[in-house]
């Protein structure tokens, strides 16, 4: 750990840097229940509320930390990481730092319980190269959600395993089933549908007990050869004026349709 006169000494940009990045450290301490940091934290705290070249929004975060609130809080692992990380993300903004998707950390009281999913047997996804590793991530941890049973992916469809898919999908690719596979999957699931512009509206579609939706690409949306293979299109109404959802965000909505439209027919997930 570094000494806070140490870092101190460091020019501000650099110090508000440095800072930031042993916080990160101390972060991932105290989510595994070690809180021997939180005197330092404490310390850094008071050293930066007195730092007059800082933004007084900044001070008043590291004087949180700094004071009596601030201490007792620090010595708890769940109290003391919502002060960790809300004053290393002031300092990173601070010094013109911005954090990317994976330098995000698993939501606070979520942990993989693969024993206790539940799904729909009938309900799948087919995923038609889709190129970004971060929608597909986003698709998977939906797909965990709201209970699909597996997942297609065809060839071009980016890779699950890539960094930034692994990463938005929060682990969600080791517990949802996936496979590679061509269009034939289509005629294998039950009913094949299409989740593209100008087809049925989500709120009267009714969803399939066993089927698979078609997510085309984000730049193409579903190619021609799968939409010959789909009985019917659905859509999500939109009220703006760019008329578009990012593919993941899209597939969420449409995942929580799906499942409202089972329950209300006393369709019910069941253990995976």
């Amino acid at each position: 750990m570094i000494a806070i006169r140490k870092l101190m000494s460091l020019s501000p940009l650099h110090r508000a840097r440095k800072a930031a990045q042993v916080l990160g450290h101390v972060e991932a301490d105290y989510r595994n229940g070690q809180t021997g940091a939180g005197a330092w934290v404490s310390e850094l705290g008071a050293a930066f509320a007195a730092d007059g070249l800082l933004p007084a929004q900044l001070r008043a975060l590291a004087a949180e930390a700094s004071g009596e609130a601030g201490r007792l809080a620090l010595s708890s692992p769940q109290a003391g990481i919502r002060i960790i990380n809300r004053l290393a993300r002031g300092l990173e903004a601070h010094a013109g730092l911005s954090p990317a998707d994976w330098d995000l950390r698993e939501p606070l009281g979520l942990s993989l319980a693969g024993g206790v999913r539940r799904v729909y047997p009938g309900v799948r996804a087919y995923l038609e190269d889709l190129r970004s590793p971060f929608n597909v991530g986003s698709i998977f941890r939906s797909a965990d959600a709201f209970g699909a049973a597996e997942i297609v992916l065809s060839g071009f469809t980016a890779d699950p395993g890539h960094p930034r898919a692994a990463r938005s999908a929060m682990g969600a690719t080791d517990i949802v089933p996936w496979r590679r596979g061509g269009l034939d999957a289509l005629s294998e699931s039950g009913e094949a549908f299409a989740l593209e512009l100008r087809g049925e509206s989500i709120d009267t579609f009714e969803f399939p007990e066993r089927g698979i939706v078609v997510v085309g690409s984000e730049e193409l949306g579903v190619s021609p050869e799968a939409m010959a293979l789909c009985s019917r299109t659905v859509s999500i109404p939109m009220l703006g004026a760019k008329g578009s959802l990012n593919a993941g965000v899209a597939f969420g909505v449409l995942m929580d349709a799906w499942r409202r439209s089972l329950n209300s027919r006393g369709i019910e997930a069941v253990r995976g």
